[in-house]
């Protein structure tokens, strides 16, 4: 489907030919190119409603600031849609977030326009800083940064660990604090609030008009220079708000709020911060999902919506032959309410992600037991391992790559104290079109060199179940992880009774003669349907889920490298220190000998694509299984014979 850009938009192959443009034409602009992402966006997919709310601003920035001299961040990326458009990608922005397109996130290696790459949150300030400093540095007195950070990424500690360096740095640096009360879910905490304050205080925005309008009258010169007038203002806006204090304390000058639509406030107010040296903040205020009515009325619906009839609003559902089972997440979210109405200790910690993680069934059954907490996954953790001493047993539930961000709070408050907190580790393994920020790749080897730390995946919902189950009684005294891909669910049946797993013991599923594939997780669903189509072959192959990596199950070890000299091992994370390594750490171990073939994701970066393009590439897959199973047996059956 050809997609035709606007009139104006359809000129803009860079910022300098959106410079050549009156400031009356940018209006026209900031329609043209909100209606590209909207028809874009509705055919190809994609995240939705953050790019929209920021069209004026993306507009604006590169009116104003000389990119790519200048420098441009964005935090975490999805907001960067109108970015990508006006800096030379308009014409393949369908491709974005496909196989070998576009990213859906700034990527460096893809424009020098994308400065900073990203996906995760709260890590503009810090970036940019760092470019102002190094600015400084090399004596580039002209260079401009900017960083444009949301109100929920702003929750992050990092995001004021910037903040206070910025403040005493003496760098060149304008933060754009973009103030809608949305992450993915509606913001929470006390930042929240303030920034509330600061936007609806008629007394305060009163005044604040009046200084402005003031300040627009008073002669600017010797006896009266900008830099007297910003002082003015600063100095009656802290005598009738306390609002103001917060960013004025680390050391900014403070600007606004203003509103964040209007293109041509925006460009004023923006070309006067380029004058001036020195770090500051710009408070702009925007609606996500600005321009499309059914994005602005609930937002975290469209936040990444799929496909939509763009005119009637409806969300296009894959169509499936058969009822398709509940996701991983959904599992989870249903299962800790049933095991909290058994068990009066049980709460739920989530960083910004009730809806990811499906913790907001348990959110909206029982409020006083389950917590959003806002971006910090450090305090995520931390606040568990405290819940923890006072013997709650807590779900912690984080995505996987996010919880790369807690990895100290995970080996210094928790595992070195041996509290028993259950981190349900969401989105493990290839997660798809979110691309490498988002792959949970790496999880299965940081978490299971942790002392003092059980690492288990499940195969299905019911497994999941049980080692929820299994994680919550009181007789488990350590850290125990849970780690389950995004969506994927394979049983409809998958609501059985609570079962309790052994710590540490996997299970045979199928017994074989010629080979043993070992599975950790989901995987091994690929494997048994690998195994199932080389059966029609006369191979008989034998299937093991470890379930535990650690502790790994050593008798199901010993039973497997008694019987068998070929192994494949298979999971859904890094080759380098995952399961397949912890296999080879046992063989080695106890001096047996045997031909393992490691499959998993490969020693690279795996880029974006859909889940079934991403697991064939990367080896794991039900064919790929299949044909290092037949390669192996035609190995040996060569051997033999020579």
């Amino acid at each position: 489907m050809e997609i035709k850009p606007g009139v104006l938009l359809s000129n803009i192959n860079s910022p300098d030919d959106l410079k050549k443009l009156s400031a009356d034409q940018l209006f026209q602009v900031c329609d043209e190119l909100r209606q590209y992402i909207i028809d874009v966006v509705s055919v190809y997919g994609g995240h939705f409603g953050a790019s929209l709310g920021v069209v004026e601003l993306t507009t604006a920035l590169h009116y104003v600031y000389n990119t790519p001299y200048d420098q441009l961040v964005w935090d975490v990326g999805h907001q960067a849609y109108g970015h990508k458009i006006l800096t030379g990608r308009r014409d393949n922005f369908i491709t974005n977030r496909k196989y070998n397109g576009l990213s859906g996130f700034p990527k460096r290696s893809e424009s020098e326009y994308d400065t900073f790459g990203v996906g995760h949150s709260s890590t503009s300030v810090s970036a940019a800083l760092g470019m102002a400093m190094a600015a400084k540095y090399k004596g580039e007195k002209n260079r401009k940064t900017v960083a444009v950070i949301g109100d929920g990424a702003m929750t992050a500690g990092m995001a004021f660990e910037g903040l206070n360096h910025a403040g005493v740095a003496d760098a060149d640096l304008l933060v754009v604090l973009n103030d809608n009360c949305m992450s993915i879910d509606p913001n929470v905490g006390a930042l929240k609030e303030y920034l509330t304050d600061i936007t609806t205080s008629p007394k305060y925005n009163k005044i604040r008009d009046d200084i402005w309008n003031m300040l627009g009258k008073l002669p600017v010169g010797k006896r009266f220079t900008r830099d007297m007038a910003a002082k003015l203002e600063a100095s009656i806006k802290g005598m009738v708000s306390k609002s103001s204090n917060l960013f004025e304390s680390f050391n900014f000058r403070y600007f606004g709020p203003i509103d964040g639509h209007n293109i041509t406030k925006l460009v004023d107010t923006l070309t006067d911060l380029r004058n001036i040296p020195g770090p500051k903040i710009l408070h702009i205020i925007t609606v996500k999902g600005k321009g499309y009515s059914l994005a602005e009325q609930d937002q975290t619906k469209w936040h990444a919506p799929g496909l939509f009839d763009k005119v009637t609003g409806e969300i296009y559902k894959k169509k499936f032959d058969l009822p398709q089972p509940p996701k991983y997440q959904d599992v989870f979210g249903h299962t800790i309410i049933e095991l909290a109405k058994q068990n009066e200790k049980i709460l739920g910690v989530t960083p910004a992600m009730p809806s990811g993680s499906s913790l907001k069934f348990m959110m909206e059954v029982m409020p006083q037991r389950a917590f959003d907490v806002g971006i910090c996954e450090q305090h995520a953790v931390t606040l568990s391992a405290g819940l923890a001493t006072q013997g709650m047993r807590i779900f912690c539930n984080i995505y996987s790559s996010f919880m790369q961000r807690a990895y100290d709070q995970v080996i210094h408050d928790v595992a070195i104290q041996k509290l028993p907190v259950i981190f349900c580790l969401d989105r493990a393994g290839l997660v798809g079109e979110d691309g490498p920020t988002h792959h949970g790749a790496y999880d299965i080897p940081y978490m299971r060199c942790i002392p003092n730390m059980i690492v288990s995946s499940p195969m299905n919902e019911s497994e999941l179940r049980n080692l929820m189950y299994t994680a919550q009684l009181e007789k488990n005294k350590y850290p125990f992880v849970i780690r389950y891909p995004r969506g994927e669910g394979v049983l409809s049946e998958w609501k059985t009774p609570f079962k309790e797993i052994e710590i540490g013991k996997g299970r045979k599923i199928k017994d074989g003669t010629d080979i043993a594939v070992l599975s950790l997780g989901h995987t091994g669903n690929f494997a048994a349907a690998a195994i199932r189509e080389l059966k029609t072959g006369g191979i008989d192959i034998a299937h093991y889920d470890m379930r535990f990596v650690k502790p790994i199950d050593k008798d199901l070890l010993h039973e497997v490298f008694n019987k068998f000299d070929k192994i494949i091992t298979v999971e859904d994370g890094t080759i380098v220190g995952g399961f397949g390594s912890a296999v080879l750490e046992f063989m080695n171990e106890h001096n047996y000998k045997a031909e393992i073939k490691i499959l998993g994701i490969p020693d690279k970066i795996v880029e974006h694509g859909t889940l079934k393009e991403l697991h064939h590439e990367c080896n794991y897959d039900a064919a790929a299984i299949a044909d290092t199973v037949r390669l192996i047996i035609k190995k040996s059956e060569v051997n033999v014979i020579a």
